[in-house]
């Protein structure tokens, strides 16, 4: 990418160019991430509302289980790069050594956890007799194999902390080739395709829900193997030669970073938790759009989510730089660029809704419903870019306790109760749950971008005069 012909700085130039480095690879991810649950979610459409449902019922609950090992990453991720900022790799290399016991220890503990509560998990959401049994035994399989998942996630959070954005990337291209794969012959019976004059004969395991699931289980070992390798071999981090002696010191400065964003995170996974269990008052058919919807809106937050990765890895390099220009200067160019192309995303999905719901089911029901909540959620799209980017720079200089509670009032005051008067005063339906959903993201963006420009993250940079950013 050339930066030369627009007029600007050598220092300017440089951090474009470094913002492209570690973002492409980031949004790549999550453009392949989100080709997959396209994939995932049209294979399982085909097979009825019901089995789109059992598995879109597990959803959150699959978020909510992430969200310790993730918060766990953004610990490490802030620390490897404030240490790499301020010149002190080694510093770094004995974190990642901490990220291996974050592994072992979240992994083991949320595998028991998660299996022990499976049998019971359906029948807690609320959901139909008829979808129980599959979202049980869905959730069940693709928890078992929990330290290969925490290796991808906390592992591939180290990574970005060190600065290298495309391992990651690959570890999640091996996943999602893995589920696609497996999808392809463990979901479906054996089937003969005629292709011109030529048919082929297709073998198939006929597991539907259960064979969705044994994919992903497999595609979570995939990654999660992969990912250690990387890290493994990673300069910076690489535990080889190091002392893998464990440091309560160094432990506990990513557990004061990560404890509020586990406690954020928990909080509002927990939120969707009640969110998905209101939904499904309105019945199989609703929850059924609500998860299929999800879904499609995803690839309209690739551009947000990928820039997130930068925006986090240079605030973190920014703060043990002591450089705080360099801060304001990396959140305004990546949050202007991200809402730029989220602006854009959302426009597409205003105007094409209806074949973007077909992609993943036949129910004329379900895409009607579908092409209405979409509309819906475009209009937020810039609002929400912003709140992503805030959200990244935040957990990149280790800012997160007054985020968490920004994240409480706004899910259980704002989407919550909304949602709960909607359905049980207004008796609304599912277009009235979907526009709490969005007036939940629009607070917080909001209570972000007032504590940003408020300057009160200068305590970070040991800073004492009082003026906004």
């Amino acid at each position: 990418m050339n930066f030369r012909q627009k007029g600007l700085s050598t220092q300017d130039r440089s951090l474009l160019r470094t913002i492209y480095l570690l973002a492409w690879p980031a949004i790549l991810e999550q453009l392949l991430q989100t080709i997959v649950q396209y994939t995932d979610t049209a294979m399982v459409g085909r097979i009825s509302p019901q089995a789109s449902a059992a598995i879109g019922l597990t959803t959150t609950m699959t978020w909510l289980v992430g969200s310790p090992m993730g918060a766990l990453g953004i610990g490490v991720l802030a620390c490897i790069a404030e240490s790499i900022g301020a010149h002190r790799e080694e510093l770094a290399g004995s974190i990642a050594v901490q990220a291996l016991y974050f592994v072992l220890g979240i992994g083991l503990l949320l595998g028991v956890l998660t299996l022990s509560i499976s049998p019971l998990l359906s029948s807690w959401l609320g959901a139909d007799p008829e979808i129980r049994h599959d979202a049980s035994l869905y959730f069940s399989i693709i928890c078992t194999p929990m330290i290969f998942r925490a290796s991808t996630i906390i592992l591939g959070a180290a990574l970005r902390g060190s600065g290298d954005t495309r391992h990651p990337m690959y570890a999640n291209v091996m996943m999602n080739i893995t589920n696609v794969v497996l999808n392809f012959f463990l979901i479906y019976d054996p089937r003969v395709v005629t292709v011109g004059s030529r048919s082929l004969f297709i073998p198939g395991a006929g597991l539907k829900v259960t064979g969705a699931a044994l994919a992903t289980a497999a595609s979570y070992c995939v990654g999660g193997l992969f990912m250690f390798l990387m890290y493994y071999r990673n300069p910076q981090l690489s535990p080889k030669g190091r002392c893998l002696k464990y440091d309560a010191s160094l432990a506990g400065r990513c557990l004061r970073i990560a404890f509020p964003v586990a406690l954020e995170r928990v909080s509002a996974c927990l939120g969707q938790v009640v969110f998905t269990s209101l939904v499904t008052r309105l019945g199989t058919l609703s929850l059924a759009t609500h998860s299929i919807a999800i879904t499609a809106e995803q690839a309209f937050y690739i551009p947000g989510y990928g820039m997130q990765a930068a925006a986090s890895t240079l605030a973190g390099n920014s703060l043990g730089e002591g450089d705080p220009r360099k801060f304001r200067k990396v959140t305004g160019i990546i949050a202007f660029f991200a809402i730029l192309m989220m602006t854009a995303s959302g426009a597409l999905l205003f105007l094409f809704p209806g074949p973007l719901m077909s992609i993943f089911t036949m129910d004329v029901d379900v895409i009607a419903r579908g092409i209405s909540v979409l509309r819906i959620v475009a209009i937020s799209e810039p609002m929400f870019a912003a709140l992503i980017i805030l959200e990244g720079v935040f957990n990149g200089i280790g800012d997160t306790k007054v985020p968490f509670f920004f994240s409480i009032v706004s899910m259980w005051g704002v989407r919550i109760l909304g949602t709960c008067f909607c359905l049980f005063v207004l008796h609304g339906g599912l277009e009235s749950v979907w526009i709490c959903m969005i007036c939940d993201n629009i607070t917080r963006c909001l209570l972000l971008s007032l504590r940003f420009f408020s300057g009160s993250w200068k305590k970070k940079f040991q800073i004492k005069d009082a003026g906004t950013p």
